[in-house]
């Protein structure tokens, strides 16, 4: 069985096609512009003749232009290929074997949003937490990682301090080897993780 995993919940948008159970290659997409198309013609390129049984993209939270494509994308195909498209939450990328992670990235107008794991389980929804309370919602002493570093990393680093570990940034095949290891995190029928209306990037 092929799979195709997408992630576009960044500007640095993703591929990884999964064959029987293993990551057999992953690219990263070039044209990830809010208006360009020509993203389409590198998953094509990509896949050259390989048919697909299921399309996974990440659902964010992230760019809305780039999610909706994704998911615009992996819907259009499976019309013509009869493929599932199922979806699961971006920040899965970053699940851990073991122990507890805090995804922390930027929601806009003060607001962050937040996907607690304790070891690859995510502990509750993705959520979204004013500013000033930012500290109350992630427990102390777990290690938080961001996608959106360049925006926010300023503000984690003194709201965590050495609890703080670094921007992240996930990608179709971690995002692959996540739904390998937890199925469980694969959703029927995807939506977009949208936390706030839609701010252009």
């Amino acid at each position: 069985m092929n799979t195709l995993f997408i992630d576009r919940s960044t500007d640095k948008g993703s591929l990884a096609l999964v064959k029987d159970g293993v990551v057999v290659a992953s690219a990263e997409l070039n044209s990830v512009g809010i208006n360009s198309g020509a993203w389409v013609s590198e998953v094509r390129a990509f896949l050259a003749d390989a048919s697909l049984d299921g399309i996974v993209v990440g659902t964010g939270p992230g760019s809305f232009a780039g999610i909706r494509a994704a998911l615009a994308f992996a819907q259009g195909y499976a019309i013509g290929s009869a493929c599932t498209v199922k979806g699961l939450p971006s920040p899965c990328a970053f699940a851990p074997t073991e122990g507890p992670l805090a995804v922390v990235g930027d929601a806009r107008r003060g607001k962050y949003w937040v996907a607690l794991f304790d070891g690859p389980k995510l502990v509750t929804n993705i959520f979204q937490v004013d500013g000033e309370m930012l500290h109350l919602r992630v427990p102390i002493g777990v290690k938080v990682v961001t996608p959106d570093a360049a925006r926010i990393e300023s503000l984690l680093k003194e709201t965590f301090g050495s609890d703080y570990a670094g921007g992240v940034c996930p990608t179709a095949s971690a995002l692959a080897a996540a739904a390998l290891a937890n199925p469980s995190f694969l959703v029927s029928e995807p939506l977009p993780v949208y936390l706030n209306p839609a701010v252009r990037d």
